[in-house]
């Protein structure tokens, strides 16, 4: 699996489209966490982003907030989205996710 997180120095940004640097973690069947990319993001344009991370055979994206649109372009795409999460590093992030304890919430998007 392959799971995307919008990146604002080492943490999550709270804001999926406006983020510097994306941090893709592969984990294996077991879960466990086997590799880490950090790549810049491209440029903040409508549909650009689904494309770019099926590109990159993303699975799911966790993200703080995202627009209603951005969302329903991943979930055509394929892509799961866990939305809502807490600000923290993309391996707690992951890890949280894999133990189940990280599910949507609220959308901190407001578009």
């Amino acid at each position: 699996m392959k799971i995307a997180i919008p990146l604002e120095k080492e943490k999550m940004c709270s804001h999926f489209g406006h983020c510097r640097n994306f941090a893709i973690i592969e984990t294996d069947e077991k879960g466990d966490i086997v590799a880490r990319n950090d790549f810049p993001s491209p440029p903040h344009e409508p549909g650009l982003l689904p494309k770019w991370l099926i590109e990159r055979e993303v699975n799911l994206v966790i993200v703080g907030g995202i627009g209603a649109r951005a969302q329903g372009l991943l979930v055509e795409k394929g892509i799961d989205v866990i939305i809502g999460a807490q600000e923290d590093t993309p391996e707690n992030l992951v890890k949280s996710y894999i133990d189940g304890k990280l599910s949507s919430g609220n959308n901190f998007c407001n578009h």
